[in-house]
This record gives C-alpha cells, sequence and structure tokens, in this order.
C-alpha cells in the first residue's frame, strides 16, 4: 500500500480502527470475565482473534490498521503515537496469554491426572515440581489481562481525544450511530465523554454526519433515524434542518 493511497483512505482506516477496538475490547473482556468466573480462557476464541499472518484475526487487523492511520498521517500527534504503541500492546499480550491458554488446555489435566497415580519417589518429586511451573502459567495469566485491561483503559481515554481531529468523519459518525450499543458497552460511563470530546458543544453533529453517509448509501430509514436523533438534540439548528429537508426530498421522489 502506498502512502498516498492510505492517506486518501483514511476516513476509512479511521473508522477501521475504532471498530476494530470496539469488538475487540468486547470479544476481550468476555473471556477476561471468564478467568475472572472460572480461571480459564478459551485458548480457541484466543486463536481466532489473533488469527495467523495468512489468515488475520479481528486482533491483529486492529494493530495492522492502526499502523495505517498513525504511520502514514504525517500530522499524527503524540495521542496518536501512544495509540498506535498500545493497540499493538494488546494484540502481542494477547498473544502470549493464547500461549499460556493452550499450555493450561493441555497439560494441566494431564498433570491432574498424573499426581493422582501411585508413582516412584523420584517421579512423583518431578511432576510436583512440573506442577508448580503450571500454577505459575495461572499467575502469569492473570498478569497479562491485568496488562491487557489496562491499555484498553489508556485507549478509551486516548481516543476521544485523538478522534477529536476526525470530527467530520462521517464514517465514524455512522459506526458511532448504527453501533451505538456496542459503542456505550465499550465505554460505559465514559460514553458521553467520548462523544462530549470528539463533537465538542454539537452533539448534533455525530448524528447529521451519519445521516448524510446512510442517505447516500441509499440507506434511507435509517438516515431518517440519525435525522431523528439529531433533532432530539437540537430541533432548530439550521443544518439539522437542512438534512431532514434533503432527506424528506428524497423520501416523496421514492415514492412517487
Amino acid at each position: 500500500m502506498s502512502k498516498a493511497w492510505i492517506r486518501a483512505k483514511l476516513p476509512e482506516f479511521v473508522r477501521d480502527m475504532f471498530r476494530n477496538f470496539c469488538m475487540s475490547s468486547k470479544a476481550l473482556e468476555q473471556q477476561f470475565g471468564s478467568f475472572d468466573r472460572e480461571g480459564a480462557v478459551a485458548f480457541t476464541i484466543l486463536r481466532d482473534l489473533i488469527g495467523q499472518e495468512m489468515d488475520k484475526g479481528l486482533l491483529w487487523r486492529m494493530k495492522d490498521t492502526a499502523h495505517h492511520v498513525f504511520r502514514n498521517d504525517p500530522e499524527t500527534p503524540l495521542t496518536g503515537q501512544f495509540l498506535d504503541w498500545g493497540l499493538g500492546y494488546i494484540f502481542h499480550e494477547t498473544i502470549k496469554l493464547k500461549e499460556d491458554a493452550y499450555q493450561a488446555l493441555t497439560y494441566a489435566p494431564w498433570f491432574l491426572a498424573l499426581r493422582g497415580r501411585d508413582l516412584p519417589e523420584d517421579e512423583r518429586v518431578v511432576v510436583e515440581e512440573l506442577f508448580q511451573v503450571l500454577r505459575q502459567t495461572e499467575e502469569s495469566m492473570r498478569r497479562e489481562i491485568d496488562r491487557i485491561r489496562f491499555i484498553m483503559s489508556q485507549c478509551r481515554r486516548l481516543l476521544p481525544i485523538y478522534l477529536a481531529r476526525h470530527k467530520e468523519n462521517a464514517l465514524l459518525a455512522r459506526y458511532l450511530f448504527s453501533q451505538n450499543a456496542l459503542v456505550r458497552e465499550v465505554f460505559g460511563s465514559d460514553y458521553a465523554h467520548l462523544i462530549s470530546t470528539v463533537y465538542g458543544d454539537q452533539p448534533e453533529r455525530m448524528f447529521v454526519l451519519a445521516a448524510q453517509s446512510l442517505r447516500l448509501g441509499g440507506w434511507v430509514d435509517e438516515a431518517a433515524l440519525a435525522v431523528q436523533g439529531a433533532l432530539a438534540i437540537n430541533p432548530a439548528d439550521r443544518v439539522v434542518l437542512q438534512e431532514k429537508k434533503i432527506l424528506d426530498n428524497w423520501t416523496q421522489r421514492m415514492v412517487g
């Protein structure tokens, strides 16, 4: 990919980077919750989230997209450089978590079975010593999960600051609108801060941009819902009313 092409596609890459972060955060937190409750994560799910060189998973695509966004924009601020490192860190730390999960899945049952057998003293001692190493793997998994959770929380702090540079990105606005439930789930109590940081004192701008993108994509009914969201925030805004008028005209032509 040439840098010129990537810069031309930057709105899409920014949207994709944010989307991949939200989807990855939900998928990883589901696994972390499982570890909190049961002391285990699903190796196969982590394997699929990571993927491989010829079949990249969600986390791998998140890392690569972040590199495209932050390493090809000559005006990338320090916030973007932190995000580039953080999203890559999540990917690499999850690889370590996946390997530890494999050890726990594959060898823990075997060692437990060996501990229950009547073994010669020398072999019993070796089994006990090796089993302690395996138990340390579980401790490593907790540390890896704690580190990933921490970096994810820092990314949630940094993303609104960076995305404020892209407040006119219609594709980003469309994602925030269309996948609002997921974004709210990922950002939780920080959701309002996300919107206010990106759109300032014009939160209706997100709905207007989403409506424009949806309308141009032929999703008229969805665009109408976005316009209703904008009207609920600022019913007297000139841009909001203008988009409503355009959408009404489109709808009339389609009916006619």
